[in-house]
C-alpha cells in the first residue's frame, strides 16, 4: 500500500471530545490541514493550545448549514467521531442521543454525498457486539451506532461512498475529562480516597489514545490508497490483551508506587456488564498497538505525553 502525501485536507466531527482532541494534534503533527465542525455551545477546552492552527466551522444545525461547510473545507476525507456517550440512559436523553448519534451523522453523510465527498472514517464501539454476537448492543448508545451504520449502507447504495468503521475499545491517555477508570485512580491516588467498585472481575480491554489516532490515520490511507478497498470495512481498534479490573487496578499501583483504597464489591456490575469484551473482530491490516498499559501509565504519571 501507497501512502500518498496529497492526503491533507481532514474534515473532523467530535473534535472537541477525547479521542478527536486527540487526532487533531495527530493529524497536525503529521502535516495535514485540519478543519473541524463545532456546534455553537461547543466547549473548546481540549483544543485551547491548538485552536490558531485549525479552521473551526460551526454547524448551525440545518443540513443546507452542513452543505455549505463541506462546499467550503472540500476534504478529502471525514473522521466522524461525533456522538453523545451514555452507558444508561433515561427518557429525557432520547432526544439529545437521537440528534447526536443519528440525525447529526446523518446531515454529514447526505451533504458529503451532495458535494462529492466519498471517504468517511465512521466510529462505532465493540458494544454492538455484546455476548461476542454479530450485532447485540449493550446499551442504547450502542443501538444508536448500529443504526447510523445501516443509514451508511443506504448512502452506499446510492453513491461512490466508500467507508471504514473503527470499533473502539476502553481508551485512556493525558487530558481525559471524562469519569474513565484511568482518570479515576489517578484522583483517587491524588486525594487518598476510596472507590466503591465492581467485585472487578470483569475483562476490560484498554488502548492509549496514541495507538487509537494511528489506527484512524491507518485506515484513511488504506481507504483511500488501497485499490484492494471495496466500499466498507470495519475493524476492531484493540489492545489485543484484555486486563481483568481487579489486574489493571494492580498495575497501576506497581507503576506508580501509589496504594489505593478500593472497596471491591461495594457497587454491583452493571445490567448487561460486558464481562469478555468483543474478541473475533477483524484486525486493521498495517496497524499493531504499540503502547503497552504501563508504558501509559508511566507517561502519564510523569507529564509526558508520547505524542508531543
Amino acid at each position: 500500500m501507497n501512502k500518498c502525501p496529497s492526503i491533507k485536507t481532514a474534515l473532523i466531527t467530535g473534535a472537541t471530545g477525547f479521542i478527536g482532541s486527540h487526532l487533531v494534534k495527530h493529524l497536525l503533527n503529521a502535516g495535514w490541514d485540519v478543519h473541524i465542525i463545532i456546534r455553537p455551545e461547543s466547549n473548546l477546552n481540549l483544543l485551547e493550545k491548538i485552536h490558531h492552527k485549525i479552521t473551526i466551522h460551526q454547524h448551525d444545525g440545518s443540513t443546507n448549514g452542513m452543505i455549505s461547510i463541506l462546499l467550503s473545507v472540500k476534504p478529502n476525507i471525514v473522521f466522524h467521531l461525533a456522538s453523545l456517550f451514555l452507558s444508561h440512559h433515561e427518557a429525557k436523553d432520547i432526544e439529545p442521543m437521537i440528534q447526536s448519534n443519528i440525525l447529526f451523522g446523518t446531515q454529514l453523510i447526505e451533504a458529503m454525498t451532495a458535494t462529492g465527498v466519498y471517504s468517511l472514517i465512521n466510529t462505532g464501539t465493540s458494544w454492538q457486539h455484546f455476548q461476542n454476537e454479530p450485532y447485540n448492543p449493550v446499551c442504547l448508545y450502542a443501538a444508536t451506532k448500529q443504526a447510523y451504520e445501516t443509514i451508511l449502507t443506504y448512502y452506499m447504495e446510492i453513491s461512490p461512498l466508500k467507508v471504514v468503521t473503527l470499533k473502539l475499545f476502553d481508551t485512556y491517555g493525558p487530558n481525559d475529562p471524562r469519569r474513565k477508570l484511568i482518570p479515576m485512580l489517578q484522583e483517587a491516588a491524588g486525594n487518598q480516597q476510596a472507590i466503591a467498585m465492581s467485585p472487578g472481575n470483569q475483562l476490560i480491554d484498554l488502548v492509549h489514545i496514541d495507538d487509537v489516532c494511528d489506527a484512524f490515520v491507518v485506515a484513511a490511507e488504506r481507504l483511500i490508497n488501497d485499490d484492494t478497498f471495496g466500499q466498507s470495512e470495519e475493524y476492531a481498534v484493540s489492545s489485543g490483551k484484555p486486563m481483568l479490573l481487579k489486574d489493571i487496578v494492580k498495575t497501576y499501583e506497581v507503576v506508580t508506587g501509589k496504594h489505593l483504597s478500593i472497596e471491591w464489591g461495594k457497587r454491583p456490575y452493571r445490567i448487561r456488564e460486558v464481562m469478555i469484551p468483543w474478541n473475533t473482530g477483524r484486525k486493521l491490516p498495517d496497524w499493531e498497538p504499540k503502547i503497552q498499559l504501563e508504558e501509559g501509565i508511566k507517561n502519564l504519571e510523569t507529564g509526558n505525553e508520547i505524542l508531543e
